[in-house]
């Protein structure tokens, strides 16, 4: 592609289910940074249904911001020169609802999960997984294929050579359900069959005439490893190839975009990845939205996505109620508060998804839902992000007596270097040190984790960049997109209230924080400061119990967060004692304002 061999101007969009933004890089020396951000109501449904309209009219918006001409008309304008044009127009979608998969697998733990794993990968929302060994009536599975209308399913099972039966069984209730797509009725439903080789003929045989087939490599080829690649690229072609284009407006979109259109979370991922791979560094990014919650992370080099389909701050707030609890919900209220009143805001917020807190206390309310969202969300990541099963372990006699099927969880939040929170109750939270105790509460990390947020939610823009323009995307990743928080330090353990907690020297000041308490040292955005930590005989840096640890300690927005509650940490029952420590760790954080509550 000629355009992209030179970028000076880069304009990027993200077409969500309710606004499209769109940001514009510009080249400013030797380093690509953000100059603006616009946004507009997305236009996919009624009246519009085109969503080329909000694509445009967010342009229009970065054109009157900027003075920089990029449209002549509806057509973007090529190459940049001085005051107008670009080099390369780059988009991702979640308008429609983005991306919405089936998978099916011969056995659930295993092939099933693998192709569940390639599904949330590239991007897709995961409907429903069927296995053989899944419990349910043959009738019960066609019933469900048609009722939930996929855009897409991802048919797997059998390692290669192994046996066929199961996933013929498998074709054929796909060919029995007759599934039509949700958009393009018309068109048959594409299906990407990546199981066991030799069980390929017959499963054109089921399935060729009925839907759209492609076969990829078998993404379980042996047990012993995973192979999601092939699947996952099939999975982004069809998405446009069969989904989009159907979509209203995306045909035109489409023709306009350099490179495909890649589904929102899928770009998400694929920076995380990036960032991971390029900074050889263990990461987690979140993004909690109005209706889902998706975690990103990578560990030894595997990458996982899960979605919580129905944890959210707005259109499923009552259902992060219903998942966690009154008593959960409550625990991270900072002030005395009944069953029946929380239950009557969150009744409201369900009514009207789009409101934000008018109150101190309403606020404070929000961001403990907000904390359990994101645990409950951390939960089922780590159900989801295992080693492979079904391998041939090492067993002690011990493991013999426990009666589990699963792999063990990746997610090691010891060996975790960076959280990245984004969404609206991160990003937009008054306080950068609110957003830093919600991830902190939430996920518990443990022993050094640099902590950030997405500014204004570029990431993106930013991953459908780095698979075309890798330079462009991270740097603009690293100085205009993350915004660095700090580090949090916490031990692992739990001591009694009051006694040795940890030591810190940083430079000349040594710094003790007793068990149950948290302290914020400030330290700047580009500041570094070489540390010694020594944890009391209760607590484990990562070295073992009362072991120093020595590390380089860079600032924040929010700076350098010791927290020595304990891992895994546990708040009093007594609700008068509990809001007492909330407060006074919220004032050591300086987390809200100095008044009085309502």
């Amino acid at each position: 592609m000629e355009k992209k061999l030179e970028l000076n101007r880069i304009l990027a969009t993200d077409c969500g289910s309710t606004t499209t933004k769109a940001i514009l890089i510009e080249k400013k020396g030797d380093e690509y940074r953000l100059v603006v951000r616009g946004e507009a109501p997305t236009t996919v449904e009624s009246p519009f249904e085109d969503v080329t309209r909000g694509a445009l009219n967010s342009i229009r918006e970065v054109e009157e911001l900027t003075n920089i001409k990029l449209l002549d008309g509806e057509k973007l304008i090529y190459p940049s020169k001085g005051d107008s044009g670009i080099d390369i127009y780059v988009s991702t979608s979640s308008a429609g609802g983005g991306l919405q998969m089936m998978v099916a697998g011969v056995v659930k733990e295993m092939t099933a999960e693998s192709a569940a794993r390639a599904a949330l990968g590239a991007g897709a929302i995961v409907m429903d997984v069927i296995a053989t060994n899944d419990m349910r009536k043959p009738h019960k599975r066609i019933e469900l294929i048609r009722d939930l209308r996929p855009d897409m399913i991802l048919l797997s099972g059998g390692i290669d050579g192994g046996t066929i039966s199961h996933v013929i069984e498998l074709s054929e209730t796909i060919e029995a359900a007759d599934p039509r797509p949700r958009f393009g009725t018309d068109f048959e439903l594409p299906v990407i069959f990546a199981g066991n080789v030799d069980a390929r003929e017959e499963v054109k045989k089921s399935l060729e005439e009925k839907t759209a087939l492609s076969i990829v490599d078998n993404l379980r080829p042996i047990l012993e490893r995973e192979n999601l690649g092939p699947a996952r690229d099939a999975i982004h072609e069809l998405f446009m190839e069969h989904v989009m284009a159907h979509a209203p407006g995306y045909q035109k979109l489409m023709e306009w975009t350099d490179v495909p259109i890649m589904p929102t979370p899928g770009a998400v991922g694929t920076l995380i990845h990036t960032i991971a791979k390029k900074q050889n560094i263990d990461v987690m990014g979140v993004d909690i939205g109005g209706a889902t919650t998706d975690i990103f992370s990578v560990f030894e080099g595997a990458f996982n996505r899960t979605v919580s389909a129905n944890l959210g701050m707005s259109y499923s707030v009552s259902n992060v109620l219903s998942e966690a609890g009154m008593d959960n919900v409550l625990r991270w209220v900072p002030f005395k508060m009944t069953e029946d009143d929380l239950g009557n805001r969150v009744r409201n917020k369900m009514i009207r998804p789009t409101t934000v807190p008018m109150s101190l206390n309403g606020l404070k309310m929000e961001q403990a839902l907000a904390r359990e969202a994101l645990r409950l969300a951390l939960v089922q990541h780590k159900r989801m992000a295992v080693g492979l099963k079904g391998v041939q372990q090492e067993r002690t006699i011990s493991d013999a007596f426990q009666q589990t099927t699963s792999g063990k969880t990746l997610v090691d939040m010891m060996k975790l270097d960076l959280i990245v929170g984004s969404g609206g109750a991160l990003s937009h939270a008054p306080r950068r040190a609110q957003a830093a105790l919600m991830l902190i509460d939430a996920f518990q990390p443990e022993g050094i984790t640099q902590l950030a947020v997405d500014s204004i939610f570029m990431m993106p823009h930013l991953g459908v960049l780095s698979t075309v323009h890798a330079e462009s995307a991270e740097e603009v990743f690293e100085k205009d997109c993350l915004i660095r928080l700090g580090p949090c330090i916490a031990p692992l353990g739990n001591a009694p209230e009051g006694k040795e907690g940890v030591e810190i020297k940083m430079g000349s000041e040594v710094i003790k924080v007793p068990a149950g308490d948290i302290r914020l040292i400030p330290l700047k955005e580009g500041e570094k400061v070489s540390a010694v930590i020594k944890p009391s005989k209760y607590f484990d840096m990562g070295e073992g119990r009362g072991k120093i640890v020595e590390a380089t300690l860079r600032g924040g927005a929010v700076g350098v967060i010791i927290d020595c509650r304990g891992r895994p940490m546990d708040l009093p029952e007594k609700e008068e004692k509990r809001c007492e420590l909330l407060n006074k760790w919220n004032k050591a954080l300086s987390i809200y304002p100095d008044t009085k509550e309502e």
